[in-house]
């Protein structure tokens, strides 16, 4: 169950946090564009709605995986994912809560069970709050660009968590986060184009 939740887990807790981050705010001289001014755009979002598409790479497949639905963020801890294709499934986190429903079947796990998984959701707390010092706790920080074309880097420098992730990749245009590349140490990766959708 644990080898599971790790490989299927993984990218879309990482992607689903900084997805749903967006609004930040347009900036008109790319000199003033750092880290910091990233954060603060982050942490002005109190609930976010996005639709998906991922598609996974994993090493034992011949193909890639591809799924779709929607995401959403509701400060300070809840996230939420639902995919409607392949098959519909639902995935929730709120406080020390995972929630996990595929059809009939309905699982309720404890994040303190799982402290690889706690591990990143803490890490997707931190950026939605807009926390960098949270996040340098977890990952070595780089930013390439402007506010008007940007690439967030995202290297682990945690020994448990440098075992399982190699590299996050978070691009965006302006206030919209447009896509997440996640490559993984096992030779995995999961890729996620989004689309800002409006705050049901």
């Amino acid at each position: 169950m644990k080898t599971t939740l790790r490989r299927f887990f993984r990218p879309w807790l990482i992607a689903f946090g900084l997805t749903l981050a967006g609004g930040l705010p347009t900036l008109g001289h790319a000199a003033d564009w750092d880290i910091d001014q990233l954060m603060r755009g982050l942490a002005q979002t109190r609930a976010g709605h996005a639709s998906f598409v991922e598609k996974k790479s994993i090493a034992m497949l011949d193909q890639p995986v591809e799924s779709s639905g929607e995401l959403f963020y509701t400060a300070p801890d809840r996230l939420e994912k639902r995919t409607v294709k392949p098959k519909p499934e639902t995935m929730l986190v709120e406080g020390d809560n995972l929630v996990i429903e595929r059809g009939r079947q309905k699982y309720r796990l404890q994040l303190q069970d799982y402290p690889e998984l706690a591990a990143f959701i803490d890490s997707i707390r931190g950026t939605l709050a807009g926390d960098r010092k949270a996040l340098e706790r977890t990952y070595q920080l780089s930013l390439e660009g402007s506010a008007s074309a940007w690439t967030l880097q995202l290297v682990p420098i945690n020994a448990k968590m440098k075992q399982v992730v190699a590299r996050i990749r978070i691009s965006g245009v302006r206030d919209e986060v447009r896509s997440i590349d996640i490559s993984q140490t096992d030779g995995d990766s999961s890729q996620m184009r989004i689309e800002k959708l409006a705050t049901p």
